[in-house]
């Protein structure tokens, strides 16, 4: 069997290519504020279905299992991102 390359380029869109926007807003710094945002909702989900599930409410443990590993993923990813940007401001820092 013979295993094709992927011919789709990735790119970033042309608004976050630059650090600041001419209307002085930051599109990265939005876009990880909402997925901090993001991350903590799922946190939360997870706490109040985790909960409801004590109480004995109408959720069944699959459910709960799923929110959780959702919660913790999209954790993980957080701390992978913040690691790599950590990183790269170091190395940059080293640079100049």
């Amino acid at each position: 069997m013979k295993i094709g390359m992927i011919q789709q380029s990735f790119q970033l869109p042309t608004e976050l290519k630059t650090a600041e926007t001419k209307d002085g807003t930051n599109p990265f710094g939005e876009l990880l504020g909402g997925f901090v945002k993001q991350v903590n909702q799922d946190q939360v989900k997870s706490l109040q279905m985790t909960d409801d599930f004590a109480n004995g409410k109408n959720v069944e443990l699959h459910q709960v299992m799923i929110a959780g590993e959702q919660a913790k993923t999209s954790l993980d990813l957080l701390i992978e991102i913040r690691n790599k940007s950590l990183d790269m401001y170091k190395e940059l820092t080293r640079l100049q």
